[in-house]
């Protein structure tokens, strides 16, 4: 039976890879470091879980931590990177790029999403930096990325589940909002109510917390969000 809803799970091992596979996760977000909200991993890490899961991959295309406004050569290394998870067999990437006055970067934006493609491309959480989540949804759109990962602005998507929402009606079929960011078993279904998302992103970085190796935990927790989607569908 295919979910109604989808769950993507943020990983940066092969061995959490496995274990958000085992727990019924439907996608992935592959990461380097996600203490520092994650940068992208090395392509041997990409080429290890594409062979190794049978669910789609999506890896994080970001050369540093901090803000989301990047030099010349840093843009240029963000595009060595999409090669990479190209060549790696990547099924998306996940990025995003601002301006100095918190606005979407929509030049650059659109032409990573352009060398990206076929793949799909995930706008990032630098969307909730910006000064004005209207104006940016409507920034990303003209970018022609896929999908934008946010919690509304917030610090939680919990929290932004009043603005997730009308992010989600006024984005209808043009882009899809993924509500992540502090969502767990106990509030998925609660999110999934008041934000009318189909898509939900979580870390579980207090079931995994990172350099964790309890991955029985974590898997055992996603594997109780999925149950709890299937049930709310």
């Amino acid at each position: 039976m295919n979910r109604r809803y989808l769950l993507e799970i943020s990983v940066e091992t092969l061995e959490a890879a496995l274990a958000a596979q085992r727990g019924g996760a439907d996608r992935l977000e592959l990461c380097g470091n996600l203490s520092i909200g994650g940068v992208t991993p090395g392509i041997d890490l990409m080429r290890t879980v594409r062979e190794q899961l049978r669910i789609p991959v999506f890896t994080m295309i970001r050369p540093r931590g901090g803000d989301f406004v990047y030099s010349a050569t840093e843009f240029a290394e963000m595009k060595r990177f999409i090669a990479d998870a190209k060549q790696a067999g990547m099924d998306g990437v996940v990025l995003g790029i601002l301006k100095n006055e918190r606005r979407v970067d929509i030049g650059r934006t659109q032409e990573l999403v352009e060398f990206a493609r076929p793949l799909h491309v995930t706008f990032h959480r630098a969307f909730d930096d910006c000064a004005d989540l209207r104006e940016a949804l409507e920034d990303v759109i003209q970018t022609g990325a896929s999908r934008i990962l946010t919690s509304g602005g917030a610090k939680s998507a919990p929290e932004g589940a009043s603005t997730l929402a009308e992010l989600v009606q006024l984005a209808g079929e043009r882009v899809v909002i993924l509500p992540g960011s502090g969502i767990n078993a106990s509030n998925i279904s609660e999110v999934a109510k008041h934000t009318h998302a189909r898509e939900f992103h979580s870390g579980l970085s207090t079931r995994l917390p990172y350099g964790g190796t309890n991955y029985e935990l974590f898997k055992t927790e996603i594997c109780e969000m999925a149950g709890i989607l299937d049930r709310y569908s």
